[in-house]
Parts: C-alpha cells; structure tokens; sequence
C-alpha cells in the first residue's frame, strides 16, 4: 500500500550530502556547553525494552525513574523545516538534549534536517510513516506504517534502508495502540514512549496560554516526560521561556539513550 511511496522518498534522501554532514555531527557532539548559567543536561539516562518495554503514565502503568523536578523532553511529528530549526536554536542556547520521534514520509523529504537533529546530540525516536492510526488500519498495513516509518529514518540518518532501528524507541500517532503492534514491538526489544504530561499543543491556543497550560501541569505532576510537537510554530515561540522557567525553578533535563538497562551514565547522585 504504502511501497511505492516508500521506495521514491527514500531514494530521494540518498542523493542528500551524507558524508559531510556525518563529519559535523562529531564535531558538534564532541563540543561542551560554552555558555555559563544555561539549564544544561543534567543526566544520562539509558533505557532498554526488557526493563522498562512501555513508559509513560498518561498512557501506561509504568513510567522512567526519574527524581522530582526531573523532566525528558520529547518531539513529535517533525522534522518540519519551518519550526524545527527553531526549536533546535532554543534547546543549543540552554545546552538542553531532548528526543525527537520523526515521522518517517518528513524524514525522508527532508533528511538534512533529520542528520541536523541527531547531529546536535538528540536522541531520534521513531513515529510511523505517515501518522495514520494504526487502530483504524488492517493490521498488515499498521506493521508497514511502522516499518517503513523506521526504514525512511533511517535511510535519512545513515543511508541504509532498514526495518532495525539505530535507537529501539517508538511512539504510537495519537497514542492509538493495538495489542497486536505493542506486542510487535516488544518482541522486537522496541521501548514504546507515552507521555507523563503535555501542553496540548495540537489545539488551537497562543504561546503564552500553551506556557500557562504546561507550567500548570508541571507544578502538579513535579517530574516526568513532556510531550511537545517541534511543527507547531507556537510551540517554538513558546519554547525559549518554557526553558527558563525550568532553569529558574531548579528543574533538570534528563537525556535519555538506549541501554541494556535504565541506568544513569552520567554518574549523578
């Protein structure tokens, strides 16, 4: 159903400038925050299927093990050439490592931007092709929209078609699971990431109410993973004060990786 399309976009994302900027990504992960007083990153936090297959308390029973004022951030729907570059600019100015879950059809027609998210240090997840629901799809076509979703992903990042993710972390569209693909996900060692807490930043709202929205949860939930979407401009408007305000209230930014268990790699207390 999907094939075709698949195999255009993904042939398009090849003839992109792979080489240089693979060797810009060294150079800008290798480089320490050089400004003094940012929010930073405060630890490393890798996660693996086998300890913790689903996350997320909005979603599901368990979430990552996070301390009080400790927050994942996390991005869907990108990457989205008018936004994205924009939100990228906020996280480099507060020294701040979130993680994108890239739809796979966008990676693919733009992969520049999908090398320059991973480039900046970010953890890329994985968010289907198109962001149908898969609930409301036969469940052939709901493993395709996931598989070519990780293949355009990863053609885009690494020129190499594959259904086997360089990061093992995937989010449904909407949430909408079948029992079926959560399985088929865990069978393939896959974290499948809900959310804690959101702004709902995909209604109609102005920056400063979406600030109001989230700030609100925040002081109610105290830590968790936070769910923005990096194509909402007002999200990225938003975004730049959101930072602040978690710097000046003493929150920290907890970057998550994968691992072969959820263990802190930064050596934090």
């Amino acid at each position: 159903m999907y094939e075709q399309k698949r195999v255009r976009t993904l042939i398009n994302a090849v003839v992109v400038g792979l080489a240089a900027s693979l060797a810009w990504t060294a150079t800008v992960r290798a480089a320490d925050c050089p400004r003094k007083g940012t929010l930073g990153t405060s630890r490393t936090l890798a996660v693996d299927a086998a300890t913790y297959p689903r996350v997320g308390l909005k979603n599901f029973p368990q979430t990552l093990p996070l301390r009080d004022h400790e927050v994942v951030l996390t991005f869907d729907d990108g990457p989205w050439p008018p936004t994205t570059p924009k939100v990228l600019a906020a996280l480099a100015r507060e020294c701040v490592h979130a993680t994108f879950f890239l739809i796979g059809k966008p990676a693919s027609e733009h992969p520049e931007l999908a090398r320059r998210i991973a480039a900046a240090g970010h953890t890329i997840g994985y968010h289907t092709w198109t962001h149908f629901s898969l609930m409301r799809m036969p469940p052939a076509d709901a493993v395709e929209q996931i598989d070519d979703g990780i293949s355009a992903v990863e053609m885009a990042l690494h020129g190499v078609a594959t259904t086997t993710p360089s990061t093992p972390f995937f989010r449904f569209p909407g949430f909408e699971t079948t029992q079926a693909t959560l399985d088929l996900l865990q069978s393939r060692g896959i974290v499948v990431f809900g959310t804690d807490l959101w702004a709902g930043d995909w209604n109609k709202m102005t920056p400063k109410y979406e600030l109001r929205l989230l700030v609100d949860r925040l002081k109610v939930a105290r830590k968790g993973i936070i769910l923005l979407h990096d194509p909402q401009a007002k999200t990225a408007a938003m975004l730049p004060a959101f930072l602040r305000y978690l710097r000046d209230n003493h929150y920290h930014i907890v970057h998550v990786v994968p691992g072969t268990s959820a263990t802190d790699l930064s050596g934090a207390p």
